[in-house]
């Protein structure tokens, strides 16, 4: 068997429109998974009748609204890369976020890549001519089209077994 490692080809890259309708169908998601956990939390206070969690509720302000805003966005990319190695709006557009060996990265990488969201401006850093943007650098992933890197990864193993012999 061989012991070469796949790197990724900068081919298999998702276009920035596809980045574009993967950030508004996030969007989207995150905003449904918000309205989903604000009715999840008022029906908890409801039938078990928390006042005093109701009253906090009510008395977090700006501030407080904004950190659990962020919390919940950072929950949202971190389980659904993390997990599936995809968000709701990259599973739509059938791309998928991988390391430079074209596997998927550890929950940690994927933690630190979405830290990295929150950098201000990093919707912007997709202008440069690599469309990568800062998440993606600062945690060396890729986001690129599943169906082709599956092929690109099959057609490498392959190759790489050309020339082996089988052990019997």
């Amino acid at each position: 068997m061989s012991n070469s490692t796949y790197i990724l080809d900068d081919k298999l890259l998702a276009s920035n429109g596809s980045r574009f309708l993967n950030y508004i169908l996030d969007l989207v998601a995150f905003i449904l998974f918000f309205l989903f956990f604000c009715v999840l939390l008022g029906t908890f206070i409801g039938i078990l009748g928390m006042s005093s969690l109701s009253i906090w509720i009510r008395s977090l302000g700006n501030l407080g609204w904004n950190c659990i805003i962020f919390t919940l966005y950072i929950l949202y990319y971190t389980l659904m890369e993390g997990f599936f190695g995809r968000s709701v709006g990259k599973f739509i557009t059938g791309s998928i976020v991988v390391d430079e060996n074209g596997e998927k990265p550890g929950f940690g990488i994927i933690f630190k890549r979405t830290l990295c969201r929150l950098i201000p401006f990093d919707g912007f850093s997709f202008l440069g001519s690599d469309g990568r943007g800062w998440h993606d650098t600062i945690s060396d992933t890729y986001v690129v089209n599943k169906k082709a890197l599956e092929e690109e990864v099959k057609t490498f193993h392959e190759f790489s077994l050309i020339g082996v012999q089988e052990a019997n």
